[in-house]
């Protein structure tokens, strides 16, 4: 009997003690409540995430529960470390909220909710460009809209990889818009944007847009269309060239193969010539006679005939005079002095044509 006496008093003793050391550490807030919390409250359906609960008590031994509402899911026994629960979100019910509970003997703290959300990523989105040409420059107007995705989302513009605008959000589906004036419009731009909502590492970027330059320096572009438009010009006078010369060299190549051939001083060997002239050289001129033609023909080798006409000259007994050199030509009067006598004389002459 007393035995058992002397077992109840250990365990209320035992039960005090723990009870007065409980109450020590709330008030010296050695046994603080935990805390829960996880990388992102955002997430997809079917999204694995990892829910943390620390204590920061770390020399205490402590037994650590997940509760979802008041559904105990798991239980981990730890001492100054955090505990990892793991989890699946793939349903409304699975977005919370959940509580942690750190348990020393009879002490125990909770933490506060944690609840998840569920989100819809963003799709690509779509960069637009206008550009109002100025007097000093250009005005560009860039928007930027991701059609789907849960709202609220951020928008950021790029000329290249050089972030040049600041962060804009939309609580509604717009497009988020911004302005940018240009003085130098001789270099070529290219943009583009970045949509991103509530969700981790889902930034979505749209298809880079590049406006052509319009100012006067169009560079090495430029030396190269005029390089291949001369060279374009230049094949055209060639070829215009080439057709304009090639009948004119096709009708002077017919012209000679069809014209006789003419040998110029060459001697016909084969060649038979007839003098028709009924004078002939050896019998004397006489005076008063009208001047003749003769004509010869010939003909040679390759078959083609030709006609030479000949003029016969004229001389006229004319008054000696004074010895002169005698000036000769076809139909003029050839006069001579004769010194040993008061006749005239008559001078023949070769008429070389």
């Amino acid at each position: 009997m007393w035995k058992k006496s002397f077992l109840v008093f250990l365990f209320s003793l035992s039960a005090q003690k723990v009870a007065l050391d409980c109450e020590r550490m709330r008030k010296t807030n050695e046994f603080p409540p935990p805390s829960l919390h996880s990388q992102t409250d955002t997430v997809m359906r079917g999204q694995n995430v990892s829910l943390s609960c620390f204590q920061q008590n770390k020399s205490l031994e402590i037994t650590y529960f997940l509760f979802r509402g008041e559904k105990c899911l798991q239980t981990q026994d730890g001492k100054g470390e955090p505990m990892i629960f793991n989890l699946t979100v793939s349903e409304a019910r699975d977005l919370g909220p959940y509580k942690c509970k750190a348990q020393v003997a009879n002490c125990s703290k909770y933490s506060h909710p944690f609840n998840f959300t569920f989100a819809d990523p963003v799709t690509t989105p779509v960069l637009n460009i206008s550009v109002i040409q100025t007097k000093t420059g250009r005005y560009i107007m860039l928007r930027c809209i991701s059609n789907k995705g849960s709202l609220p989302i951020n928008y950021t513009f790029f000329e290249k990889n050089i972030t040049i605008s600041p962060v804009i959000s939309k609580n509604v589906r717009k497009s988020a818009e911004f302005n940018i004036t240009e003085s130098n419009t001789a270099e070529v731009k290219e943009y583009k944007c970045k949509a991103k909502n509530r969700l981790p590492d889902h930034a979505k970027y749209s298809q880079a847009v590049t406006i052509p330059s319009t100012g006067r320096d169009c560079g090495p572009f430029c030396l190269q269309l005029l390089l291949l438009g001369l060279l374009l010009v230049l094949i055209v006078i060639i070829l215009i060239l080439a057709f304009w010369m090639l009948p004119k060299y096709k009708s002077r190549k017919a012209m000679k193969d069809s014209a006789p051939r003419v040998y110029g001083n060459i001697p016909m060997e084969a060649g038979i010539y007839a003098n028709v002239c009924e004078n002939q050289t050896d019998e004397k001129p006489v005076p008063g006679l009208e001047t003749k033609q003769c004509v010869s023909s010939a003909q040679d080798g390759a078959e083609y005939s030709q006609e030479i006409h000949y003029a016969a000259p004229v001389f006229q007994q004319v008054a000696p005079r004074d010895q002169s050199e005698p000036q000769f030509g076809i139909g003029d009067t050839v006069e001579m002095e004769n010194s040993n006598n008061s006749k005239g004389g008559y001078v023949y002459s070769e008429l070389v044509f």
